[in-house]
């Protein structure tokens, strides 16, 4: 099993790493460098998190080897020693000293460590920030992004090497300095780990009390559905406003589409914006462009490059807020139905879960035969409440552990830190296994406090982890930055809490792998001894403010609305959202009650001349203008005699089929009109006259 487990974990957390930046980014339709640097930027740091119990467990083994190589001979009177200044302990005989089943040879970690660091360092510093430039870019080639992205990274890494220079140029001035390559170097880690300790004792504060919390309220029905009808309100008004924005957006493109013909030499950069808006607002363009039009070149009024560059940018990104807004209103209205049907459950007498919607329970017929209505209804009524708060309850005393020994772990004499009173205790019967699980949950609790605070951090619309591939390359490159500056001082701070690190424990024991390539803190021993001990303990008082929702009421304060169960504004916008849903509902039963009634009328008139005609003419994919539709309508008025009531079933289908609603938006939030689902984007706003596939456009 030597170095099986190292190779296991490789592949298994690439895997990881690939699934979760599946859920979040597109493979198809984003670029494949953005793909390739974000999974191996995840993937770097994902590999620090499970590898390090394994190098904890190599040390403690290479640890007892040393001490018996060093101890004297047995005898009688030898029965407790100190060894390399550590706690008593007796003196480990040859057959304790046995193999972890995970030992990694010797050479190996130091190699993997460092390739492993300096890699992700070298993507957070230098590669994805001017990534990141080059794909928020609007350039039409790639001379002019690359151009753009290194301006912008000229001036934000001028203040650091300016600040860099002049420290050199001090210790090169002042002969009491001698630094040599190594202290340089460990300085320069320092740095990094100190600005990454910085945010991430803010995110770990915040996510000890929430990710408990929320599990706690997933128990309750009733504040899950307040908090989806709130949900739903903020983001019809987000959507509202992405769809005014493209709007706005597209009108600039069809005036600079018309003003530059064909042969003007800069028709390749509009031709360029236009494959980048929906292919209804380019089909329109298309047939309003005279090609046969040449440009004048004494008329004034032409866009400059540099304008459709911002216009190109200006594109991309309402189009990709638009696409995301709108997958999120279809997400986000389904869990709104299931959780009515939960709570309509509740209190069923047969203890069968009923949908809604019929399509809801006919998505996947494998899932559904083991996931029966009678053990939907066990787990979703019954056992998840009681799972939950179980789940909850375990997570606070794991946040409470970790608070207390962030406050404590400085103390050696007495050990305070409970994650290193555990370790010691395993390292004593030498019980690797106790060992790697007690490091791996101890170090993967702390990661997942700190990234799922940054999966749920929202910067405005610039940076903003959507899920379901909505996540656009920008935010996918700056988390991966987050991810390689947090991680380095994360694993410094577990191997802090857990005594591993010798900086900390003060003991002339053998270091990890892992803080060998850190260096020794001693060239900046202010940062080592004052800043890296005392520093997390200010995550008592984040998360005392997280726990009073003191950013949240902030952010309130500042007209940000966040969901606050004893806020005015906020039972409007539950009061708003429940409408919402129960308008959505209305427009969801109508339309299947129309596909119910196609339905019927297929199965019962499927081989007549008569239901063929119906069916052209009814059908919901195909989508006529009024004129057409009324022409379309004439045949059947001699069917009215005949079959009266059938008539008016097809009348009243066809006003099922796109309910007019003037309270609701202009851009129809039916499945078939859906921008994703059929590739076609019906607008509204001032496109509405220049449409020709609504019906009833004059109203």
């Amino acid at each position: 099993m030597s170095g099986a487990a190292l190779g296991i974990e490789i592949i298994f957390v690439f895997f990881l790493a690939l699934f979760i930046l599946h859920r979040y980014g597109d493979f198809k339709k984003q670029h494949r460098l953005v793909i390739i640097a974000t999974l191996l930027a995840w993937y770097l740091c994902f590999l620090i998190v499970f590898i390090l119990p394994l190098d904890v467990s190599t040390t403690i083994y290479n640890r007892c080897k040393l001490a018996v190589n060093s101890s004297p001979p047995e005898s009688s009177s030898s029965n407790n020693i100190i060894i390399n200044g550590s706690y008593p302990t007796s003196a480990p005989r040859k057959h304790r000293c046995s193999k972890p089943w995970s030992y990694i040879p010797d050479g190996i970690m130091p190699i993997f460590w460092r390739v492993v660091y300096w890699t992700s360092q070298f993507l957070t510093w230098i590669l994805l920030p001017f990534m990141q430039s080059y794909a928020r870019s609007g350039g039409f080639s790639i001379t002019g992004k690359i151009k753009t992205a290194l301006i912008e990274n000229a001036i934000y890494y001028g203040t650091y090497l300016l600040i860099f220079g002049a420290f050199l140029i001090y210790v090169a001035v002042n002969p009491n300095f001698n630094l040599q390559w190594n202290q340089l170097q460990t300085i320069g880690i320092a740095a990094a780990n100190t600005w990454g300790l910085f945010l991430l004792v803010l995110l770990l504060g915040y996510g000890l009390v929430e990710i408990p919390r929320s599990h706690w309220n997933g128990a309750k029905r009733g504040y899950l559905l307040m908090k989806t009808y709130f949900k739903v309100a903020k983001l019809m008004t987000e959507k509202a406003d992405a769809e005014e924005n493209l709007e706005d957006i597209m009108e600039e493109v069809r005036k600079v589409n018309e003003s530059i013909k064909y042969n003007h030499p800069l028709r390749k950069c509009v031709d360029t914006i236009l494959k980048k808006c929906p292919t209804e607002y380019q089909e329109r363009m298309g047939r309003n462009m005279d090609d046969y039009e040449d440009f004048d070149d004494r008329q004034n009024n032409y866009p400059s490059e540099k304008s459709l560059v911002k216009l190109h940018k200006q594109v991309i990104y309402s189009v990709q807020r638009h696409r995301r807004t709108q997958v999120q209103w279809r997400i986000l209205l389904e869990q709104a139905f299931y959780l009515e049907d939960v709570a309509k459950n509740e209190t069923s007498a047969t203890r069968q879960f009923v949908h809604t919607f019929q399509f809801q329970e006919s998505e996947n017929r494998i899932t559904r035969y083991f996931y029966t209505p009678t053990v939907e209804w066990y787990w979703e009524c019954l056992l998840r409440p009681w799972f939950y708060r179980i789940l909850a309850i375990v997570l606070a005393t794991f946040s409470v552990i970790v608070v207390w020994s962030e406050c404590t772990f400085f103390s050696t004499n007495p050990v305070l830190s409970l994650f290193a009173v555990f370790i010691q205790l395993a390292e004593k019967t030498y019980n690797y296994m106790c060992i790697e699980m007690a490091c791996f949950l101890t170090i993967f609790f702390l990661s997942i406090c700190v990234y799922s605070t940054v999966f749920r951090i929202r910067v405005f619309n610039y940076y903003y982890l959507a899920s379901h591939h909505q996540t656009d390359a920008y935010s996918l490159l700056f988390s991966g930055m987050l991810f390689c500056r947090l991680t380095p001082p994360l694993c410094l701070n577990f191997l802090g809490l857990t005594h591993m690190d010798s900086s900390i424990s003060h003991k002339n024991t053998q270091a990890t792998a892992y803080t060998s390539i850190m260096g020794s803190m001693r060239v900046l021993s202010f940062i080592a001894d004052g800043f890296y001990i005392y520093y997390p303990m200010l995550v008592v008082i984040l998360c005392i403010a997280t726990y009073f929702s003191l950013g949240t009421r902030c952010l309130n304060l500042l007209g940000f609305q966040q969901f606050m169960g004893d806020n005015e504004m906020t039972s409007d916008f539950i009061d708003e959202g429940k409408e919402l849903i129960r308008r959505e509902k209305r427009k969801r039963q109508r339309q299947e009650e129309g596909e119910n009634r196609r339905r019927e009328w297929k199965e019962r008139y499927g081989n007549s001349r008569e239901d063929s005609t119906r069916n052209r003419n009814v059908h919901p994919d195909q989508k006529e203008s009024s004129f057409s539709e009324t022409n379309a309508s004439r045949p059947m008025s001699k069917y009215t005699r005949s079959n009266g009531r059938t008539e008016r079933d097809r009348i009243e289908l066809l006003q099922d089929a796109e309910p007019l609603d003037f309270n609701a938006d202009s851009v129809s939030d039916d499945p078939l009109d859906h921008p994703l689902d059929s590739g076609r984007y019906q607008p509204g706003g001032r496109y509405l006259s220049m449409s020709r596939s609504r019906i009833f456009d004059d109203v």
